[in-house]
């Protein structure tokens, strides 16, 4: 997979770039660890853990992504559902967030990937103050991967990390069947041309 081909780990912006299947590396199930900043933009750095599995499933064929978890810590059980949604037209994702405790979808998170990061951006409430908010995807490879919310209260000046998800993968990754069978290039599999 290379920058052409949709890999977010390639160096390619994404300007005029077809991402639709930038969350590829993300499919399938995962050992998930979870560390929470308990008291966001407080100055206190005491940090919730937890251990447990994520699932991450592509929905219409491409350009979506359905991703569950359910964690479980001495701070208690965190469950949710994202859905993740590939704008054609501005080549952009929107993370689409809810947990079971609030019952609701948050404001998207909007953005792209570049140069092997996935950045998203959009606006929380912290404590009845809304504030920036970043979403990022790290540490990009085929078996782990890294997740990072961030809140900055200074416009962007500076950001404090209030969330870090590590992914383990537990299955065998597949390979997308449009993939299989020909890349972005207009090539097979297999190598061939058509």
């Amino acid at each position: 997979m290379g920058a052409t081909g949709g890999d977010p780990r390639g160096s390619e912006g994404s300007a005029g770039r077809n991402g639709e299947a930038d969350f590829d590396f993300h499919l399938g199930t995962w050992r998930t660890h979870v560390a929470r900043l308990l008291h966001p933009l407080s100055g206190r750095d005491e940090w919730a853990e937890y251990e447990g599995t994520s699932v991450v499933r592509r929905v219409w064929g491409t350009g979506a992504s359905v991703f569950e978890l359910d964690v479980h810590g001495p701070a208690g059980r965190i469950e949710g559902v994202g859905l993740r949604l590939y704008n054609p037209h501005s080549h952009q994702w929107s993370l689409n967030w809810a947990s079971r405790r609030v019952g609701t979808v948050d404001p998207p998170m909007v953005g792209e990937f570049r140069d092997g990061i996935g950045a998203f951006y959009g606006s929380e409430a912290v404590d009845g103050r809304v504030v920036l908010a970043r979403n990022r995807f790290l540490e990009i490879a085929p078996d782990s991967s890294c997740f990072e919310p961030a809140y900055s209260a200074d416009g962007g000046e500076t950001w404090e990390t209030n969330w870090v998800m590590r992914f383990t993968r537990t299955d065998v990754p597949r390979v997308a069947p449009e993939r299989a069978e020909r890349n972005r290039d207009g090539e097979r599999g297999d190598g061939s041309a058509r």
